[in-house]
């Protein structure tokens, strides 16, 4: 039977390769932010009563950490307002709603990775509006919720660190890249395998998703440095000097251990996640073929 899927921020990195990648057992309807604002709580209703969709997979959300300290209403509104919306849309229409959520909702001072029921304590404007936006698709939800927090999230396209480090190393003679935050970087594709599989397992409730492995933000820096010269992406070695948090004086406080724990997610699904560098080489490739 054909899943019928309505996807949100389809011009986000990630609702880019959920449209690529949507396999031929689901049709989607894809609807960037100038489409369906979903802080508007009559624009997701009437867009979930036209789509009449199975899924809504929420990808739209508000992502700058930084300027989110500057504008907290306005990521209020995306990330707390906006799933509370799809949430109330979706019972009315008897749907099912998969909202992406982030790492960013702990306060990273445990360091063993942290489980789904770990306790929350989020640092920043940005955190603090992921999860009461987790809280209020539970409130309407409760059971049949499916959240799916991920970390350090890239692409081939659009701005995230991999595409500005790239940048930084055509442009600058040296990079200072933070040494004392480490987490998983994800791969957008591997995100979207993930989201099809916790579809596909009819999946409940809140899980994490991460490719494998662990790095601060320098050891991906130097990652990409390493592949991206064996892929001619760039023609000269730089330096990139280790840094502290401090030292960058950034508004946000960032956890400085948000590796999560994917075994729920890994048995509900039986998804495996591969290593964050081979899905680093994919991803140049494919930016290079682009």
């Amino acid at each position: 039977m054909m899943i019928k899927l309505l996807l949100t921020g389809a011009n986000g990195q990630l609702g880019h390769e959920i449209i690529a990648r949507c396999p031929s057992t689901c049709s989607i309807v894809a609807l960037p932010h100038e489409v369906l604002d979903i802080s508007d709580s009559k624009s997701c209703d009437d867009a979930v009563r036209v789509c009449k969709p199975d899924w809504v997979i929420n990808a739209a959300a508000y992502t700058n950490v930084e300027k989110a300290e500057d504008e907290p209403e306005i990521a209020m509104r995306i990330n707390r307002d906006g799933p509370l919306n799809l949430a109330r849309a979706v019972q009315r229409a008897g749907a099912r709603l998969l909202h992406i959520s982030s790492d960013f909702v702990f306060d990273g001072l445990q360091h063993r990775p942290y489980l789904p029921e770990d306790a929350t304590n989020p640092l920043s404007v940005y955190g603090k509006s992921k999860l009461v936006g987790e809280k209020a698709v539970l409130s309407v939800l409760g059971n049949d919720a499916l959240i799916m927090r991920t970390s350090w999230l890239y692409s081939a396209a659009g701005k995230n660190f991999l595409n500005t480090t790239l940048g930084l190393l055509r442009d600058q003679p040296f990079l200072q890249i933070v040494s004392d935050q480490t987490g998983s970087p994800t791969s957008a594709v591997s995100l979207t395998k993930a989201v099809f599989s916790a579809i596909a397992a009819d999946a409940r409730g809140i899980f994490h998703w991460s490719d494998d492995g662990t790095a601060t933000w320098y050891d991906f820096a130097c990652e990409i440095q390493k592949q991206a010269l064996a892929l001619q992406l760039v023609n000269e070695k730089k330096e990139i000097r280790p840094v502290s948090s401090s030292e960058l004086k950034c508004k946000a406080v960032r956890p400085p251990w948000s590796v999560l724990d994917k075994a729920s997610f890994i048995a509900a699904t039986g998804l495996m996640p591969q290593a964050w560098q081979t899905m680093l080489e994919k991803t140049l490739i494919e930016r290079k073929a682009a």
